[in-house]
């Protein structure tokens, strides 16, 4: 599992799943039979994907797919391309994605593949071979009904577009609903690139109507400008939300005054997609951007940003979190007694597999949705999912993170029940 290391401790991002699980779990005195399925995966695929490298050598790459759970239906979860891939990491980001998918209600269950591999360092063409190898090792295990991957880091509509084409090749027919995160033009979705960043603005909104903060007095501070954070702010920005401080590697940049999210992203489109040099605000480190005097904080660039180590320096009222992982499991207790609110990634940032799922039913219909009728019917998903949050955090007596896995929980035990597990 890939950890985290911050002012030198080391964080497992799954451990700090598991523990929010275990919670939750017992709150709901979850069957023991039913906590044994649902702390293992259902399925574990590796297979070694020999590929001849541009300079005529061949070089073997490892390549996973782990369906958790296809109890509410096919597992979904992207493909990432990194050096950091281990089957460990593949394993607790498929149980995210089953949580995800669970507490806003899509007939998903959780999947999630990677390849270990330095796609930066890597031709066209090797990308290309590598990502239909892995298509063509996987292709008894993908499919519309039985799991349906996604981008992820370092993977895009190009990767997408080349396992649709070798899938369908090995098929024998076009098969466009065995992946989603395609490319328009081969049965993408309207609205799939800003579902993401829209599903925060959507859980931040829903938020803020609860605890009656008025958006037209209130700021937001968004760690991570890439597409999540840069989509959360300026949709934020939109509800009439003062942006005062964004950040990205390059480091924080800070106005009290507000920034121009518009003209912070058009920056970044000129500037190599850094917003190294950005004038507009006063430049700070991550480490501080966090701590700013803020009424929200999205974070939403890296895992584990608020820890043991920082949670009492964080100043926001709410936290909406647009990034996986974002906050260790041992900071939750110190925000709780702070008085902060959070929205959890599995609702917060559930948007992108909301979005997904209308993809593939576009896919299974042989039609097209627009962007205005894709953005309303998500934004009542993520809503209504909220509330349903928002009802069990109050029955339950616990806060907003706990309540996420509650709801995804039930959602999933009770149907592993209806099914039934082998005596």
């Amino acid at each position: 599992m890939t950890v985290s290391k911050k002012n030198g401790k080391v964080y497992n991002p799954l451990e700090s799943m598991m523990s929010r699980f275990e919670i939750a779990a017992k709150k709901i005195q979850l069957d023991p039979s039913i906590y044994q399925v649902l702390i293992n995966p259902a399925r574990i695929v590796t297979a070694n994907l020999p590929i001849q490298m541009d300079d005529g050598t061949v070089k073997v790459f490892e390549g996973h797919r782990v369906q958790h759970s296809q109890t509410l239906g096919p597992s979904k979860g992207g493909i990432r391309y990194s050096m950091s891939v281990t089957l460990d990491e593949v394993k607790a980001l498929a149980a995210w994605m089953t949580w995800k998918c669970a507490v806003v209600g899509m007939p998903f269950g959780g999947g999630k593949g990677g390849i270990k591999c330095d796609p930066r360092t890597m031709s066209k063409g090797e990308l290309e071979r590598l990502t239909r190898s892995y298509a063509a090792a996987m292709s008894d295990v993908i499919g519309p009904d039985k799991d349906i991957p996604a981008p992820d880091m370092n993977t895009g509509p190009q990767e997408m577009a080349w396992i649709v084409d070798e899938y369908s090749k090995i098929k024998g027919a076009f098969t466009p609903a065995v992946i989603t995160g395609k490319p328009l033009t081969m049965g993408g979705s309207a609205g799939r690139v800003e579902a993401t960043g829209r599903g925060v603005m959507v859980s931040c909104r829903s938020a803020m109507s609860k605890l009656g903060m008025n958006p037209q007095e209130s700021t937001c501070v968004v760690q991570g400008f890439g597409n999540v954070g840069s989509i959360s702010a300026k949709l934020i920005e939109m509800l009439g939300v003062t942006i005062i401080g964004i950040s990205d590697i390059s480091g924080g940049y800070y106005n009290k005054k507000g920034i121009d999210i518009e003209k912070a992203i058009k920056f970044k489109e000129r500037n190599n997609g850094t917003l190294e040099g950005f004038k507009d605000g006063r430049k700070i480190s991550n480490d501080k951007l966090l701590e700013l005097e803020t009424d929200i904080l999205v974070p939403a660039a890296m895992e584990d940003q608020i820890t043991r180590n920082n949670a009492d320096k964080i100043k926001a009222k709410l936290i909406v979190e647009g990034a996986n992982g974002p906050t260790s499991s041992d900071a939750d207790d110190i925000l709780d007694k702070k008085g902060i609110y959070v929205v959890p990634d599995i609702l917060a940032n559930a948007g992108g597999v909301t979005v997904s799922y209308f993809e593939w039913v576009q896919n299974r219909l042989g039609y097209h949705w627009t962007e205005e009728r894709v953005n309303r019917r998500a934004d009542r998903v993520m809503k209504q999912a909220f509330n349903e949050v928002y009802a069990a955090a109050q029955k339950h007596r616990c806060n907003w993170r706990i309540a996420s896995y509650i709801v995804a929980i039930k959602k999933v035990a009770d149907t592993q029940k209806l099914r039934g597990v082998y005596g």
